[in-house]
């Protein structure tokens, strides 16, 4: 177990954050629409995060499951809108169609986080944060995403971290986003 956790923490800690992790956080600041998120399988689990921590730190996100959008799902889509698609492999069929049709659909930039090398992710996104070359830990098979899933949690983090503080965002309204719970209280705290 303690090799899992050294393995991903080593994992995290080998990211790069160059111009193209800026450049994302950039194009989020200067969203005229709404974020939207994307991806399938664990990264789907993910994206659905991101968005979350996203708008409860002031940028509106919505998850949008590229099996879905196929069925309709696709309505949440609006023009001056921006998807970030998250993919370790960049070759999800689901996740490169939502791509292409919601370009269709006035979506004005695409931000693509991914790993491999080969991944078409590369070629279908406007900007593309790397996760770089990430070995899973721990998986006697070598395939069950952990390293990867870590490293992707870990970069979503830290773009919503960079946007929350390029907005200066505070904690008054942190707690205007949580009413309820533990981390509303506080939020609310502060400001009696």
């Amino acid at each position: 177990m303690r090799k899992v956790l050294e393995a991903e923490a080593a994992a995290i800690l080998a990211v790069d954050v160059d111009e193209h992790f800026e450049e994302a956080v950039r194009v989020i600041l200067e969203c005229q629409g709404k974020i939207l998120t994307t991806g399938i399988g664990k990264a789907g689990h993910i994206a659905k995060k991101f968005a979350a921590t996203l708008c409860s730190t002031g940028t509106p996100a919505v998850y949008l499951h590229p099996a879905e959008a196929a069925h309709g799902d696709l309505g949440v889509v609006g023009r001056n809108d921006v998807m970030i698609a998250f993919s370790t492999s960049g070759k999800s069929r689901e996740v490169l169609e939502i791509i292409e049709l919601s370009s269709h659909l006035g979506v004005t930039r695409h931000i693509g986080v991914t790993s491999h090398p080969d991944s078409s992710l590369r070629d279908c996104c406007d900007i593309i944060v790397n996760m770089g070359d990430v070995e899973e830990a721990g998986c006697p098979i070598g395939m069950t995403p952990t390293s990867s899933i870590a490293v992707m949690l870990a970069v979503s983090d830290a773009i919503a971290m960079a946007v929350m503080e390029s907005r200066g965002f505070s904690r008054r309204e942190y707690g205007a986003r949580h009413h309820g719970g533990y981390l509303g209280r506080l939020a609310r705290l502060d400001n009696v």
